[in-house]
């Protein structure tokens, strides 16, 4: 671990043994990168209340901790398109557009662990999949953390703009 990637505020997973954290962890309350997980946290519930934007901006923000070839920068950076992609889709009707990002986005997820950092990154991959032929997928998904659909809270929102 890092120390600019620590975070002593994030908690242990809400459940399940997600990659990335360790109950005999004593930094960052068991995860390897607290910020990374931070990142998540907000990121996916901003995603799953409509806040595409702010969600691409939580997991951009923290994907340049990473450098290139590390799983943690693979990991956001295809959140980062899949945040952008469902942007181009909801707020601007543009599917070729998402369609684009989205192609991006499993290149950098197919390697992705299928829990990592508590996010079902193998739904994530197949919902994306999916999205490629009938974009309508997406109405009504949400992406799954520690098993649940999270939505944001004011703490979310606080957190997306103070990464401005």
């Amino acid at each position: 671990m890092n120390d600019h990637t620590r975070d002593h505020n994030v908690a242990p997973p809400i459940s399940g043994n997600p990659t990335g954290w360790r109950e005999d962890r004593t930094e960052s309350n068991g995860w390897k990168h607290g910020t990374l997980r931070a990142a998540v946290v907000h990121g996916v519930r901003l995603y799953n209340s409509g806040e595409f934007h702010e969600s691409h901006d939580c997991f951009e923000a923290e994907w340049y901790n990473y450098g290139s070839g590390t799983t943690e920068s693979a990991f956001l950076h295809g959140m980062v398109q899949v945040a952008a992609g469902a942007y181009k889709h909801f707020d601007f009707e543009n599917d070729d557009g998402m369609r684009s990002l989205f192609r991006t986005a499993l290149q950098y997820l197919q390697a992705t662990p299928a829990d990592y950092y508590g996010v079902a990154v193998l739904d994530v991959r197949t919902t994306v999949t999916n999205a490629l032929k009938d974009p309508t997928v997406l109405h009504g998904w949400h992406i799954e953390l520690d098993g649940n659909s999270p939505e944001a809270t004011e703490a979310d929102f606080v957190y997306a703009e103070g990464l401005e």
